[in-house]
């Protein structure tokens, strides 16, 4: 009968040490998923015979109130039509970034951002056409101005090519929401 009783013990344990476990893990997951936040940029834009949209969901995880890290995806479309030069032409891209975020204070948001973007351009003259495909690296430093889950600010492309980059100026504003 001891045996027995040795056993319910050891058994008695072993599930209390396993539910312990459980609820320790659960609550870890808890913590972590409430420090994660979803969001991104969205955008289009439009002028004389252009046409530009911008798709960039985002997640990120805030370490602590000053500091968060996340990824992002990237797709955007872009077309134009310049009569000048009667020339058409589309590109379309698509990637991943990489981003952090430092908040000295809340209302302030410090940003570097790597994004990494495949590139497929078109260029239509009369009698011909031409295309690239290219992957183009960008690094992003930024500041901006944060109320609630919005922040709006300015960033630059460190590694800005003119030939290359999908952006026309090294120079961006962003709209950035978190939830």
């Amino acid at each position: 009968m001891k045996v027995f009783t040795s056993q319910n013990n050891n058994l008695f344990v072993l599930v209390f040490t396993i539910l312990f476990s459980l609820q320790f893990n659960y609550s870890q997951e808890e913590s972590f998923w409430s420090n994660v936040r979803f969001g991104g940029n969205i955008g289009i834009g439009f002028s004389n015979d252009t046409f530009n949209a911008v798709l960039a969901p985002a997640a990120i995880y805030e370490f602590n109130p000053w500091f968060s890290a996340g990824l992002g995806l990237n797709f955007g479309y872009s077309s134009f039509d310049d009569d000048r030069f009667n020339e058409e032409g589309s590109s379309t891209n698509y990637g991943a970034s990489i981003i952090s975020f430092f908040n000295p204070v809340p209302e302030f948001q410090f940003s570097a951002e790597f994004e990494q973007m495949g590139v497929n351009r078109r260029f239509e003259v009369p009698g011909e056409t031409f295309t690239e495909d290219y992957w183009y690296p960008a690094l992003f430093v930024g500041a901006g101005y944060r109320t609630g889950f919005v922040s709006f600010g300015l960033r630059y492309d460190l590694l800005f090519d003119e030939d290359k980059s999908i952006y026309g100026s090294a120079y961006a504003p962003f709209v950035r929401v978190f939830f």
